[in-house]
């Protein structure tokens, strides 16, 4: 069996050769005022999962209750927007109370497609089925004894294979064919410009998105899309 470890953008190349592609990912943490507290717990389960399988995480905060920089859920819904659409991540792992309103914010932007996982096998299948490039995870509800366990069982399966796959396996070409077809609903629906998206927005907002310790960091060390970060520069300046 060869393995191969590739970013994101070259497994497009091999869609026709018969190997199996470890997607080697810019993972971006990021979590909200609500639950900031549990920020180590999350980024350390996640490093402990991810990195070994070649996989590299970027801890966007918040990292305390007391953090200058606060973030809403709405804010992190426009801060995984930039990160994606930019190319400073290739994947989101976000949360909130229940995890709900976390995904209905990211979701609001074009190129990111959230799912809600509470279990190993809403990981699992989200990753199979759906293939998205986040989830948001509830850190308030239903997160107490052993919540370090279930956050280790979601990330493994999260992880588990290769994107895409199918669940059940012989599901894969009809779960494939709706899968574009929703790409295509969303480029349609979704169709603006993000920068142009985010100069509609209340410019607070958006600068409270970007205000976190280590964005500046992390962002322009990553990033890949010349014009959103020129117009971070204009929030920052």
């Amino acid at each position: 069996m060869l393995i191969v470890i590739l970013s994101v953008n070259q497994v497009a190349d091999l869609q026709n050769m018969k190997v199996e592609v470890l997607i080697n990912m810019r993972i971006a943490l990021i979590n909200e005022n609500s639950q900031a507290a549990k920020n180590d717990l999350v980024y350390t389960t996640l490093k402990k999962v991810a990195e070994p399988l070649g996989h590299t995480v970027d801890n966007y905060g918040m990292y305390s209750s007391d953090d200058a920089a606060q973030l809403t859920y709405v804010q992190n819904g426009i801060l995984a927007a930039i990160l994606i659409n930019s190319g400073a991540a290739d994947f989101v792992v976000t949360g909130c109370g229940t995890g709900a309103g976390a995904m209905l914010a990211l979701n609001s932007f074009p190129n990111v497609l959230c799912g809600l996982v509470v279990d190993p096998s809403d990981a699992y299948m989200f990753m199979q089925i759906n293939d998205g490039n986040a989830i948001s995870l509830p850190f308030a509800k239903g997160f107490g004894w052993g919540a370090e366990l279930n956050l280790t069982y979601v990330f493994e399966k999260l992880f588990d294979g290769e994107p895409g796959g199918g669940y059940p396996k012989e599901r894969v070409v009809p779960e494939q064919r709706n899968k574009k077809i929703l790409d295509g609903v969303r480029a349609v629906s979704l169709k603006q410009d993000l920068v142009e998206i985010l100069k509609e927005l209340d410019q607070d907002l958006v600068k409270g998105a970007v205000a976190g310790e280590k964005f500046q960091e992390l962002f322009f060390a990553n990033c890949k899309c010349d014009k959103i970060a020129e117009y971070v520069k204009t929030l920052l300046a």
